[in-house]
């Protein structure tokens, strides 16, 4: 989120670049995070403040890489079949009839 916050840097960096060197965009990009990086690290040491202040130019970036695939597939969902007998499988049993006859659930006899 920081670099987004520093791409105010980076087009007043390639502005700078455009007046001092005549540098479009995709030369700028490439002396700063391309194949020119070497060298024009090199032979400009006096832009290195300015050159810690761009975007995506630091170890601590991270990035996400989301994938969308788009693809129409069909899918084939199995019918299932219904089921015929209606009788029910489940059988309670109470089993707290000891504890509903129990005195303790039974209003105070004496108030």
């Amino acid at each position: 989120m920081v670099d987004v916050a520093q791409l105010d840097d980076f087009m007043t960096h390639a502005q700078f670049h455009k007046e001092k060197y005549g540098d479009n965009l995709f030369v700028f990009i490439s002396k700063h995070y391309g194949e020119l990086k070497t060298q024009h690290d090199l032979e400009h040491r006096e832009e290195q403040k300015d050159h810690e202040e761009l975007p995506f130019n630091h170890q601590t970036c991270s990035h996400y890489s989301t994938a969308f695939v788009l693809s129409r597939a069909d899918f084939m969902v199995p019918k299932t079949p219904q089921v015929a007998d209606t009788t029910s499988n489940y059988f309670y049993q109470e089993s707290y009839c000891q504890i509903e006859n129990s005195d303790i659930f039974q209003p105070p006899k004496t108030a």
